[in-house]
């Protein structure tokens, strides 16, 4: 009889059922909050519409589209501001309602919980990207089809680092500094990478401090598929992995 209760309470679900039900938690849990989401999503598209467009068909001197060049550079905000925004301070807002330690009380283990909360925030960045990609294509943005594909799996798959920062954000503040931290943290750092203004055209300083940051070599993976890129494309990835 104790033989068969141990047993038994060792069972488990299998592995993959427990990481798409917690990924699925996870997506239902920013789902109610839209506002928030709304924000995340809504910024690079808003940025791009006034700054993209007017742009669209116009070369840089380098014979760069400018408005491939701008899509580019949102889409690399765009993923990065959810992972760090939603993905960060939602881990933080989780954590103050204590949830962290209704989870322990669960059998989930803690590290499916941590890797439902980086699939969950990919796919979230992943919709964000494809939402400006298909504002870029319909404002007359044009590529090769393989370019768009290249696009959305380099932002994606190189914005492993922002998504490690929006974790430790999560996991190492509060609800009440995890907003504060993010803006005096992560903004800056776009302004520095050449996210909003090419790198080229910012302050010396700026300049020299640009190459050592990680959303700048993010940046760069996009920067590489539109040929704008400062850097080649494996040196960009040794920087993002």
């Amino acid at each position: 009889m104790t033989g068969a209760t141990t047993g038994a309470a060792t069972r488990v679900a299998p592995l993959g059922r427990m990481v798409t039900a917690q990924v699925r938690a996870v997506l239902l849990g920013y789902v109610r909050t839209p506002v928030f989401l709304a924000l995340s999503f809504g910024l690079p598209v808003m940025f791009f519409a006034i700054f993209g467009l007017p742009n669209v068909g116009q070369k840089l001197p380098n014979g760069i589209d400018l408005g491939a060049f701008v899509m580019a550079s949102l889409g690399a905000y765009g993923m990065s501001n959810v992972l760090i925004y939603n993905v960060g301070i939602g881990v933080a807002n989780n954590r103050a309602r204590k949830l962290d330690l209704l989870q322990r009380a669960t059998p989930l283990p803690s590290y499916v919980a941590v890797f439902a909360q980086m699939v969950a925030g990919l796919a979230l960045g992943a919709l964000a990207v494809l939402l400006l990609l298909g504002l870029g294509f319909a404002g007359g943005v044009r590529m090769e089809a393989v370019k768009w594909i290249e696009l959305l799996v380099v932002l994606v798959l190189g914005s492993l680092p922002m998504l490690g920062f929006g974790l430790a954000l999560g996991f190492g503040s509060g609800p009440n500094s995890a907003p504060g931290l993010a803006s005096i943290i992560y903004l800056p750092m776009a302004f520095a990478s050449g996210i909003f203004i090419p790198l080229k055209q910012l302050p010396d300083f700026m300049q020299k401090i640009g190459p050592f940051l990680p959303l700048y070599h993010y940046g760069q993976l996009g920067w590489n598929v539109v040929g704008a890129a400062d850097e080649s494309f494996g040196l960009a990835v040794l920087w993002t992995v």
